[in-house]
């Protein structure tokens, strides 16, 4: 019975278990989705339907249909993909809290980066950043900057950048590093939350009741999927850069951030970008 007084650790590793769970299924049906959305075959004159194909997987045939809009017979039990994304964001939460903010004084607040930092500020600054990173983000979102393909993400990445610089004279270098991670990955989980999920279940309402609806609805929803589908792999980056210290420890680990995130939205734009164009 050696392993009771550990109840701690076995908490952790559970916590650890699922939230990486949880993020492989959010991840891979946000890949899945985008890639179907770039792939499928589109410009079909078929009333409502936008794009069609076959998927082929595991010895069976799939027929996959996007419409433009809603189709006309709805069934009752539309599934809109949430979940994977709110219990990746509550077990990061509760690994923030538990490994994190209980130990704030050895894990984030570090006297040589700035000594005037306590446990309770450090963990203020952590949410707070959260909050008006969001905040932020939407704002641009939301305003006609979103229209503008090349300003809309440098604008993004000065913030951004600012934001990672301004962390790094606040928190030791590691969880200022993690803290970007922590607040991109809370952005995604908002997105679902405050404009995806409710999209869709807007949509769903009107489809099922008969009900014209605002096609923005989908448009904004897509908008922050493709988002979130971009983010993911400097988000992983990050969470996988916490095992490899020469990264987080550079003085300039804020510009690895930066760089980091160019790179990979580069990458994610191109895959974009080359499965679209080779659906068309």
């Amino acid at each position: 019975m050696e392993f009771l007084p550990d109840i701690s650790k076995w908490t952790q590793i559970i916590l650890r278990w699922g939230h990486v769970f949880f993020a492989i299924l959010w991840v891979g049906t946000s890949f899945t989705f985008n890639y179907l959305d770039n792939k499928l075959p589109k410009n079909l004159k078929e009333g409502d339907i936008e794009a069609s194909g076959i998927l082929q997987h595991s010895g069976y045939y799939y027929k996959l249909t996007r419409y433009h809009g809603a189709p006309l017979e709805v069934p009752k039990n539309v599934i809109i993909w949430k979940y994977t994304s709110y219990l990746t964001f509550l077990s990061g939460v509760a690994l923030l809290i538990l490994i994190y903010y209980v130990n704030a004084d050895i894990l984030m607040v570090d006297k040589r980066v700035n000594e005037n930092i306590t446990s309770t500020i450090a963990i203020l600054i952590s949410i707070g950043s959260i909050a008006i990173s969001w905040i932020i983000y939407n704002f641009i979102c939301k305003s006609k900057l979103i229209n503008y393909k090349i300003i809309f993400p440098l604008v993004l990445l000065i913030i951004g950048t600012a934001i990672s610089f301004g962390l790094t004279k606040i928190y030791g270098s590691r969880f200022a590093f993690l803290q970007v991670g922590i607040i991109l990955g809370s952005i995604m989980t908002m997105n679902v939350f405050f404009i995806i999920a409710p999209n869709g279940k807007k949509i769903a309402f009107a489809a099922l009741n008969k009900i014209k609806f605002d096609l923005n609805l989908s448009t904004q929803a897509k908008i922050r999927s493709v988002h979130n589908n971009i983010i993911t792999l400097l988000v992983l980056f990050i969470m996988l850069s916490g095992h490899a210290s020469f990264i987080w420890s550079s003085k300039y680990n804020w510009i690895i951030l930066a760089a980091s995130a160019v790179i990979f939205g580069i990458i994610q734009y191109y895959v974009n970008y080359k499965n679209s164009r080779e659906s068309n």
